[in-house]
């Protein structure tokens, strides 16, 4: 799920107890289990499961993205054809799903979602970033604590 306008974006992380919230508030009223979320500033991935016979994660993504964009001031500039629709400027309208075909696509899925703080160079080490499942994984024994993050660096420096 990405903002509308990603380059110098911090809005997710800056404003990441209402996000929080907004999930919160949705997985009440239309239930999904999180396998795995990562918030970076201007976008998000997650692994989330719906309950059997439920395939409906455009309203939940429609949802979460209401109460969010309606729980932060409007400052935001918008085009002429969200202001006529009564939209906010600040998610794309479209985002990206896959349906997990087997464990391994799964666990691709899972490392693909936690690396993306160290991809985009927010950080060195997976579990510096904050707004992560990560560390609740790691503290399950799921994932090593220096994951994708601690002693490449001095590995590359020793041939």
């Amino acid at each position: 799920m990405n903002l509308l306008q990603r380059s110098g974006n911090d809005l997710l992380v800056r404003h990441i107890d209402l996000l929080r919230d907004a999930v919160r508030v949705v997985r009440f009223t239309h239930p999904f289990t999180i396998h795995a979320w990562v918030v970076l500033p201007d976008h998000l991935h997650c692994v989330i499961e719906l309950p059997i016979g439920d395939a409906d994660f455009a309203v939940r993504w429609r949802l979460i993205k209401i109460r969010f964009s309606k729980s932060i001031p409007r400052t935001e500039w918008r085009s002429a054809v969200r202001e006529r629709r009564g939209e906010r400027g600040i998610w794309q309208r479209r985002y990206w799903e896959h349906l997990i075909h087997d464990d391994r696509d799964f666990a691709a899925h899972m490392d693909y979602v936690h690396i993306n703080p160290l991809k985009h160079g927010l950080v060195r080490r997976v579990i510096d970033w904050p707004y992560s499942t990560f560390h609740l994984l790691a503290g399950h024994g799921v994932y090593p604590a220096d994951w994708a993050g601690g002693d490449e660096d001095q590995a590359d420096c020793q041939d």
